[in-house]
């Protein structure tokens, strides 16, 4: 597939507050293992090869095991997911989901809110929606797995 246009060298401006928008999602307090499990869940559903290729790496080199990035596709039927990631997980789906649901489950959200503190909680939203906009760019743009990260 051949790549429709660089966004980021079309309008700098906007690509350099993305960055910027995802470099303080980067410094919320969330485990960088979690932050990477959520990353490649929504950009699994999203089908972004790029992120899904950068994500795994960054999980790899923050510790998390092959094993369970294999098994992320099925989280809900893997057993070696606990129950902050099942929600955090969970919140992944509902959001990333949420043009075709309509809304965000009270029972999807009210779990996620009994795992994480209102900080913590935030930050996951707010990492999901980001993780949602990098994918919703890159699979319009045609953005290629092995281009340059930016």
């Amino acid at each position: 597939m051949k790549q429709r246009i660089d966004l980021a060298r079309t309008v700098p401006e906007l690509h350099r507050g993305l960055v910027a928008f995802e470099r303080a999602v980067d410094a919320a307090e969330i485990d960088p293992r979690l932050r990477e499990l959520v990353r490649i869940r929504a950009s699994q559903l999203n089908g972004c090869a790029r992120c899904i290729q950068l994500h795994v790496t960054d999980a790899l080199r923050a510790g998390e095991q092959q094993s369970r990035l294999d098994l992320l596709v099925a989280w809900r039927e893997a057993p070696c997911f606990d129950d902050r990631e099942r929600a955090a997980l969970a919140l992944t789906d509902a959001v990333t989901l949420l043009s075709a649901t309509g809304s965000v489950d009270d029972a999807v959200y009210d779990e996620a809110a009994a795992r994480f503190e209102p900080v913590e909680l935030a930050s996951l939203i707010y990492l999901i929606t980001a993780i949602n906009v990098r994918n919703r760019l890159n699979v319009t743009a045609r953005r290629p797995p092995d281009a340059l990260a930016g």
